[in-house]
């Protein structure tokens, strides 16, 4: 490498998880292990090289021929120190377009600066090239360094203490839950900032004459419209004689109909089923996120769910921590508004607010003069540039020291020329840059030239003081952000949601919790199918601990448990003070002696599975069908929890199908999967 030689401590490569194979796949997995120990050399010295192209050889914004506001607003903040001539070098260096090289700089610095153990687990080979997306998607962005660190840190020690195989996607899912659990408010309020991205897009597809619609919306809202369609498409049947269609085919062709044609079409209405996954806590205000169908979403999402499909809400509206959206509806711009007692803490400094309103208001009239002026053509430049005495009395009001957060503006009193001419006075004969016009002016300003120059002067004098006192004010505004936002934070936390939140345990969590939040939950769990739910809603029995699935149960069931079965107790359970050992409590569901499992085992065993068990593969269990008896049923096997296990269309024909693969699974649920080649793959019930 010119320039040096590059150094790195370079730990001991670690085994694959199901450790080595014999021949070309064992080949396979130690050339795996050195592309993810050159990815990572490769990252280090793509740091180097960004280290020594700095940024403050660039012409800096506001200078002429700098990169434009909206590019260099749009760069990584990583990139800002970054020579924007780096990227350009290193496309060419390693044949890369330049937003692929741009991407490379940004993976690469976020790995170094920000995610220091996860490049130590990619040169070690605990982790590959297909891990590092969600890691840099998920956990870099967290704004505090030592949460970061925290949080790579635990999933890093998840992945070793695990000691199974873990795909990308497992890996995604897990550190969406920490990053969710661990920076609730952050990540409450990236949501809340990605609702505002939501929309139909349209962009064309490789093949000619075809294009891809892509609909960004909200996680529920997409299940939902994506099993409607499903449904439509089941229910449609291809013409006698025609062209047999795709289950994909019948969906484009359901939803071109239903909004190009509406109303001239005999689709019937189809009823929608989403699972719905959330804890205790969760449903009581805590931050814990719960799940739609298997996939994470934050808990202010869930409880708003439960309230639009069951008709009940559980939290005071006071209480809940508001998906809203990130800018003021009054303030389009999006800019930082200063907070008021409606925001629900108490914000210090309030009489400061006020002031600061109070200046916007005189800075707003004052840019609306400005304007006006400059669109009457009263502020046009002169040829050359004054000198910079002429505004020395606004540049020393804009670095005044008793001026608060004035004191890093720059050389804003610089009123020289913008493309870098040296500070000295223009030539006063012949030696300048021609005239505009060789025409003088047919009619001389009110007090003459030097007067329209001495008032251009002032005004470009006062614009540097405006934008001194704007950058104040916005300083002032986001300090008075932070003390809300901690603010507000405390008073949640001493709220019934934060309380709740704290809870290590549903039963502690129902003792924080408000009477009338017990009481909402009760109606909720005692509600049927019927309106938004398509069954009742169950409760999951798991570990504290372990998050290991139990039971699944409801409140009626829950209720029988709770008595000692005497008539008297039958009829007022809550009164019932008898010693319950010997009663048989809450239980799995039994087993069934037919081929088909009954529909209380068919729901315990895609609770406790709640996806494919195949090692790696996290596609959905299909709701008809496909939870395989592990010893087939014609050969004795019993249609028990025990014997069922959940698998998705493609592994479950692999299971049957493939040659030289045995399944096992346990009693517990551990399923066992051994490769023609001998390695094994163990994976358990995911937790709770």
């Amino acid at each position: 490498m010119d320039g040096g030689t590059e150094t790195s401590t370079v730990g001991a490569v670690v085994a694959p998880t199901v450790g080595w194979a014999c021949g070309p796949l064992g080949a396979v997995q130690a050339a795996a292990r050195e592309i993810a120990r050159l990815t990572a050399v490769q990252a280090r010295a793509v740091a180097a090289f960004a280290a020594s192209r700095p940024a403050s050889v660039d012409r800096q914004q506001g200078e002429r021929g700098a990169m434009s506001a909206e590019r260099w607003a749009a760069r990584s903040d990583l990139l800002r120190a970054v020579s924007e001539w780096a990227t350009p070098e290193l496309a060419i260096a390693v044949n890369l377009t330049q937003p692929a090289a741009e991407a490379l700089l940004v993976e690469s610095l976020t790995l170094v600066h920000r995610l220091p153990g996860t490049l130590a687990a990619l040169e070690s080979g605990v982790v590959h090239r297909g891990h590092l997306w969600h890691l840099i998607d998920k956990v870099a962005p967290v704004a505090d360094d030592i949460l970061r660190a925290e949080i790579e840190a635990d999933l890093l020690a998840w992945l070793a203490r695990r000691n199974r195989v873990t795909s990308p996607a497992q890996l995604g899912d897990k550190a969406r839950r920490v990053v969710a659990r661990r920076d609730a408010a952050a990540a409450a309020r990236r949501l809340a900032k990605a609702m505002q991205e939501r929309g139909v897009y349209l962009r064309p597809e490789r093949a000619e004459g075809m294009a891809a619609v892509t609909v960004v919306c909200m996680m529920p809202e997409a299940r939902a419209l994506q099993a409607a369609l499903s449904s439509y498409a089941d229910a449609l049947a291809d013409e006698d004689g025609g062209a047999r269609r795709t289950r994909g085919q019948r969906m484009v062709d359901a939803l071109l109909d239903l909004v190009l044609r509406p109303g001239e079409t005999e689709l019937p209405p189809v009823r929608v089923l989403l699972s719905v996954v959330a804890s205790m806590g969760t449903l009581l205000g805590g931050d814990a996120p719960g799940e739609v169908d298997g996939q994470l979403i934050p808990a202010e999402m869930v409880r708003r769910l439960v309230h639009g499909l069951a008709g009940r809400g559980l939290l005071p509206a006071d209480d809940a921590r508001a998906l809203a959206d990130p800018t003021d509806p009054a303030d389009p711009a999006g800019e930082v508004a200063a907070p008021s007692p409606s925001c629900g803490a108490a914000v210090p400094g309030g009489a400061e607010v006020a002031w600061q309103e109070a200046e916007q208001a005189q800075l707003a009239a004052w840019w609306d003069q400005v304007e006006a002026r400059l669109l009457a053509g009263g502020l046009d430049e002169p040829d050359w540039p004054p000198d910079d005495l002429s505004g020395q009395r606004w540049v020393h009001a804009a670095f005044d020291p008793d001026a608060d957060g004035l004191d890093s503006l720059g050389d804003l009193g610089d009123l020289g020329d913008p493309g870098g001419a040296p500070d000295t006075e223009p030539p006063l004969s012949g030696s300048g840059p021609p005239p505009a016009s060789s025409t003088p002016p047919e009619r001389c300003p009110a007090g003459g030239w030097w007067a329209a120059a001495d008032r251009a002067v002032d005004d470009a004098g006062a614009a540097v003081h405006a934008a001194g006192l704007a950058l104040g004010h916005a300083r002032r505004s986001v300090r008075t952000a932070r003390a809300a936002a901690v603010a507000e934070e405390a008073g949640w936390r001493a709220g019934p949601g934060g309380r709740v939140d704290a809870a290590p345990d549903a039963l502690t969590a129902l003792a924080a919790a408000a009477d009338g939040q017990r009481q909402a939950l009760a109606e909720l769990l005692a509600a049927t199918a019927g309106g938004g739910l398509a069954d009742r809603p169950r409760i999951v029995l798991a570990d504290a601990v372990s998050g290991a699935f139990r039971a699944l149960t409801d409140l009626p069931a829950l209720r029988r448990a709770g008595h000692c079965g005497a008539a008297a107790c039958r009829r007022a359970p809550e009164a019932c003070g008898h010693d319950l050992t010997g009663r048989p409590g809450l239980r799995g569901a039994g087993p069934t002696g037919a081929y088909r499992p009954s529909a209380a085992l068919d729901r315990h065993v895609r609770a406790r599975d709640r996806r494919c068990r195949f090692p790696g593969c996290r596609r959905p269990v299909p709701r008809a069908g496909e939870l395989d008896h592990a010893r087939p049923h014609a050969a004795g096997g019993a249609t028990a929890a025990a014997n069922l296990a959940g698998y998705c269309t493609g592994d479950h024909r692999g299971k049957h199908q493939a040659p030289g693969w045995t399944h096992v699974l346990g009693p517990d649920g551990t399923l066992t999967v051994t490769t023609p080649t001998g390695l094994t793959a163990v994976t358990e019930p995911p937790p709770y």
